[in-house]
């Protein structure tokens, strides 16, 4: 079954119980978590288009796609949950959300662009989750906060 845009980015892990303005699960902002299973599709589709646009551009820099179809397969095969409405580059975020090793990128039609060879996706891994929720929170602070 394929999921629509508007499908929530919620991985249930969320920080903003805790207080957090963004998510460090998501990356969704507080009142879009709370207010979610209010918001239209239209809503929605702009909430994950941000996420989308956030996440593209930060795996781009990393990572080729290879084989689309492959990447799909595996995840399914894995049962890693992934939102295939989306550009494929953005499923290497639950790609690696999911995995707790290395894994032989090749086997799920992907590549590590050449900057990044040298080093570890766990290391990579980190570097995206922080990037995407710097990213996540600059755009809260400038067009949230007073």
């Amino acid at each position: 079954m394929r999921k629509q845009r508007s499908s929530t980015p919620c991985l249930g892990i969320c920080s903003t119980t805790y207080g957090d303005d963004v998510c460090r699960g998501c990356k969704r902002f507080i009142h879009e978590v709370i207010n979610w299973n209010s918001y239209s599709n239209d809503e929605k589709e702009i909430v994950n288009s941000r996420l989308e646009e956030f996440k593209v551009t930060i795996l781009s820099h990393r990572f080729k796609v290879t084989d689309a179809e492959l990447l799909s397969s595996k995840l399914k095969e894995h049962a890693i949950n992934f939102n295939d409405a989306l550009d494929p580059i953005t499923w290497i975020f639950d790609l690696l959300r999911a995995s707790s090793q290395d894994l032989d990128l090749e086997l799920f039609g992907l590549e590590l662009l050449p900057d990044h060879r040298t080093f570890s996706l766990s290391s990579i891994k980190d570097e995206i989750n922080t990037e995407l929720f710097e990213l996540s929170q600059a755009h809260f602070d400038r067009y949230f906060t007073n």
